[in-house]
């Protein structure tokens, strides 16, 4: 039994780690992942190129779909991606969709994509490997454009298309969630407030902006890469937890970004937003 799917990276809006309350927009970059099941035997996993990589989050994934809608199955997932790792990009949201939808399909099964979703983000909680349960990453790379969320109650607050130019850069340090300090974001909440606001009101550039200056004060990034993308750009942010920041805006203005950020230490590239979230394959 095999299946196979391909879910998006993801961009933030807000950090839920001030509230619980998130955003996010899905970017056109990906993870694949293939999964092959058998009647019964440990659920294996492997990281493409990446053979150290820790693949306890894939495999939960694979165990929370067959515990829902299989009979005991073992198996084997694979997952293969254009996104940087701890990198801020929701690497992680997007591998455990692709394996969740994998899964479902080596199955034979369909579920509602919020569902599938939500066994992502139980999965990931399991793994250890979110402060958050991440669901407003997960709901923006399963569902596509861009989504509000309550990740306390993974409940889902609006979800809209947005139709942008993405600049990315991602410097060459890493920064995992799991060691962001919580107490230092937690600080800033009533600025986070207001972002979430301006997001609900769809002012997402205005929104990103505020968030991107309050975590990059409070996760200790530089604000210089976010300086550099304005004012051309509708917004600028730190993505997550760092150490990526992400742009959107026109062709032009992305364009000028990604020139300037090309400067720094790292890797930059252009992409666009993406609204038709995870798929098989």
């Amino acid at each position: 039994m095999d299946g196979s799917a391909r879910a998006p990276a993801a961009g933030t809006v807000l950090n839920a780690l001030a509230t619980g309350h998130g955003s996010a927009f899905a970017i056109d970059e990906y993870v694949e992942a293939t999964v092959s099941l058998d009647e019964t035997g440990p659920v294996t996993g492997e990281v493409a190129g990446a053979p150290d990589a820790d693949t306890a989050l894939v495999e939960a994934c694979v165990r929370a779909v067959v515990d829902a809608y299989g009979d005991g199955e073992g198996g084997y997932v694979r997952t293969e991606t254009e996104i940087p790792m701890a990198g801020g990009l929701k690497s992680s949201s997007a591998a455990a969709n692709a394996t969740v939808l994998a899964t479902l399909d080596a199955l034979g099964e369909e579920a509602d994509r919020e569902a599938a979703c939500r066994l992502g983000v139980d999965a990931a909680r399991e793994a250890g490997v979110t402060v958050t349960g991440a669901f407003d990453d997960a709901s923006a790379s399963m569902l596509g454009g861009v989504t509000v969320t309550d990740n306390a109650a993974d409940r889902l607050l609006d979800r809209t298309e947005l139709d942008r130019q993405v600049a990315v850069f991602v410097p060459d340090e890493r920064a995992y969630s799991a060691d962001a300090d919580v107490d230092r974001c937690e600080r800033v909440a009533p600025t986070a407030a207001v972002v979430e606001e301006l997001a609900l009101d769809g002012r997402y550039g205005e929104a990103m902006t505020i968030n991107g200056f309050a975590f990059c004060a409070a996760l200790e990034f530089d604000t210089a890469p976010m300086v550099d993308a304005l004012p051309a750009v509708d917004g600028v942010s730190l993505s997550g937890t760092g150490p990526s920041y992400v742009a959107i805006g026109t062709t032009e203005a992305v364009e000028q970004t990604h020139e300037r950020w090309s400067d720094y230490e790292g890797t930059t590239w252009l992409t666009t937003t993406q609204n038709e979230g995870a798929r098989t394959t």
